[in-house]
């Protein structure tokens, strides 16, 4: 069948993928909704796959399949981990360097001109959370003092940095006793 799109393939549907609904994953194309565990069939994301040459996988399924067998080797805290090594391959958008420094509302909307303000590399529609009037990479999405990951109710910014609310609370707060106004003294001779 003719591709007249002008879209990759999808490596599950086998139909054209445009690029406003693109996700890569080592060097194929998928549909958002496409790109799911081959065992479990759970929705995937840059924070949950793992891929193993042509196959993805959750990274629970993949540990359960391919990650380390044998007495010891548990799925709890203290367990090693059996993420693969190369999954930082997956989800990694093509980066083409723009030819026209005032990129078009086209290529705005799609989301390849932001930048993340942490990483500084762009940030794409399926991954971006905005805080701070800035968008942000899910995974940089976290306070700046404590690195907590962080979500819209406990999120807080201040000069367009992330914090969660206890670091802001301890270093941006109220100081001194009683109700943290430092700047109103009793005088005691009154």
């Amino acid at each position: 069948m003719p591709n007249w799109g002008g879209g990759a393939t999808c490596a599950a549907c086998e139909k054209t993928v445009y690029h406003a609904e693109e996700i890569q994953c080592n060097g194929r194309s998928f549909h958002k909704t496409c790109f799911i565990c081959m065992t479990c069939r759970k929705g995937l994301d840059s924070a949950t796959v793992a891929a193993h040459e042509s196959e993805v996988y959750c990274k629970s399924c993949y540990g359960k399949k391919y990650g380390p067998k044998g007495y010891g080797y548990g799925q709890g805290a203290g367990a090693l981990s059996s993420d693969p090594a190369d999954a930082d391959h997956c989800l990694q958008p093509k980066v083409t360097k723009p030819t026209n420094p005032n990129p078009s509302k086209f290529a705005q909307k799609l989301g390849s001109t932001d930048r993340c303000p942490r990483c500084s590399k762009a940030v794409y529609a399926a991954e971006k959370i905005m805080g701070a009037g800035k968008a942000w990479h899910k995974t940089c999405f976290r306070c700046a003092l404590c690195g907590k990951s962080l979500e819209s109710t406990t999120v807080t910014d201040k000069d367009g940095e992330l914090y969660c609310k206890v670091c802001y609370a301890k270093n941006f707060g109220p100081k001194g006793r009683g109700l943290g106004n430092p700047g109103v003294v009793e005088d005691a001779t009154v």
